[in-house]
Formats: C-alpha cells, sequence, structure tokens
C-alpha cells in the first residue's frame, strides 16, 4: 500500500520516461512534485524501493530504475478537491516549482475503489527499543478492503520510534498487520519478544538465532534465542495522515 505522496512520486517517474526516455533527476522530481528539498525525493525513493518499485542505481545521474509500475499511473488520487463525486488527478509539470495541474473530474469511480472494511486498533508498537505488549483491542479504524482481505485476520497498530525510518516508516503512522506466526527472512514483523515485550522490526532467522533488524543506522541488531521470539503478524500496509 503507498501512500499519497509515493504514488505521485512514482507516476511522475513514469510519466517522465514516457515522455522523455529517461528518468528524471532528483532535482526535475523536486521541482515536480513541489518539494522543498531533495531530501523528501530521496525518503520517498527509499520507500518506493522497499515496497519493491523502484531500484537505485549508483554513479549515475538519474538514479533509479521502475521495477513494479502503477497499474494506472495516470490517475493518482490527491488528497484535497476529492468530494466523493470523482477523484482528483496529479499531473506533474517538471522544470516548475511547485507546479500541479488544477484537478480534473472523472466521471466516477469503480465501486471496487471505493470498498472500505474495518479491522481493531490495537494499540501502539515500538519503532524503537521494545515496549510492553499488545494492548486491548480498542476502536476500529476504516481502511481500504483490498489492502487487508479476510478482517478477522488482520488488525492495526500505531508506530512509536523511528527505527524503521528507512522503510518508510515513520513515529505516529499506522501500520496493517497481517496475523501470521511465520515469516520469511527480510519481512518486516510484529515480534513477541520473551512473552511480554513487542516490536516492529525487520526479521532474519541465524541457525537456531533470531536476529530483529532495524532500518535506521542509529539502531543495532539484536539478536535472540528462536525461542524467545514470537512472530505476531506480519506487515502489509502503512496509513499516514498529513
Amino acid at each position: 500500500m503507498l501512500t499519497r505522496r509515493q504514488r505521485q512520486l512514482l507516476a511522475t517517474i513514469e510519466e517522465h520516461q514516457r515522455l522523455y526516455g529517461v528518468t528524471p533527476s532528483y532535482e526535475e522530481m523536486r521541482l515536480a512534485l513541489g518539494l522543498g528539498s531533495k531530501s523528501g525525493v530521496h525518503r520517498l525513493i527509499l520507500a518506493l524501493e522497499e515496497r519493491g518499485h523502484l531500484r537505485r542505481l549508483p554513479n549515475r545521474a538519474r538514479a533509479v530504475e521502475i521495477v513494479r509500475p502503477l497499474v494506472e499511473a495516470s490517475r493518482v488520487p490527491v488528497a484535497r478537491g476529492d468530494d466523493g463525486n470523482g477523484a482528483a488527478i496529479f499531473r506533474p509539470r517538471f522544470g516548475q516549482v511547485g507546479s500541479e495541474a488544477p484537478p480534473s473530474r472523472s466521471r466516477g469511480r469503480r465501486k471496487e475503489d471505493l470498498a472500505v472494511t474495518s479491522v481493531p486498533m490495537c494499540g501502539r508498537i515500538a519503532a524503537g527499543s521494545p515496549i510492553e505488549a499488545l494492548a486491548e483491542v480498542g476502536r476500529d479504524i476504516m481502511v481500504p478492503a483490498e489492502c487487508v482481505g479476510d478482517r478477522a485476520e488482520h488488525f492495526a497498530l500505531e508506530v512509536s520510534g523511528d527505527s524503521m525510518r528507512d522503510a518508510g516508516i515513520h513515529d505516529g503512522d499506522t501500520v496493517l498487520i497481517r496475523k501470521a506466526e511465520t515469516a520469511g527472512n527480510g519481512a518486516i514483523v510484529v515480534a513477541l519478544i520473551d512473552g511480554s515485550e513487542v516490536t516492529l522490526k525487520r526479521l532474519h532467522t541465524r541457525k537456531g538465532s533470531v536476529a530483529l533488524e532495524a532500518a535506521n543506522p542509529a539502531y543495532e541488531t539484536r539478536l535472540y534465542g528462536a525461542d524467545r521470539i514470537q512472530v505476531q503478524g506480519v506487515l502489509v500496509g502503512l496509513i499516514r495522515r498529513y
């Protein structure tokens, strides 16, 4: 699940490549999205790379390659200007600071685009040092139905901390989790440590031990005996409020 800004950047890259035969530079991306600095572009690219949409190319002026494009690159929802009667469209204009075309209206949305469902919000989870185990289920939140499939197999958590920053997961984000007791190497999981603390980290298994790896160089990778870690779920989506 991509955020609005991530979808806008991916659409920008695809449109530039279609028009000019090459991907845009970081500066061109910044101008097209109206961002104040290239650091914002860098964060978005890291998140898109993490989700398998882009690949960064070292030592290149135009340093990204599209791996998995948007299904409909020309229809990227914008938060404003959407009253439920049509979808606002983001269309990048290259070379103009802060340029964004006026929103246009489609004749209607597909019924499946409007489908939503609810999942339980189960408290906060640490993206930093582990915190105490998950709280009891509180309120439900609404999410796109296509993101979760079977509601009973999913739950949501509020992220606390910045240890998964370089994976595009920030303090205050809401993560959507699919319940699971196992996960593949490299998956981002909810891990229960010693039956009492939970954390959101990337999982690696190593000959009878489990490594919980942060996506922020300020945090060290922690090793545990396999019997100390229980996987509670796997990350499948993220919600961010601007």
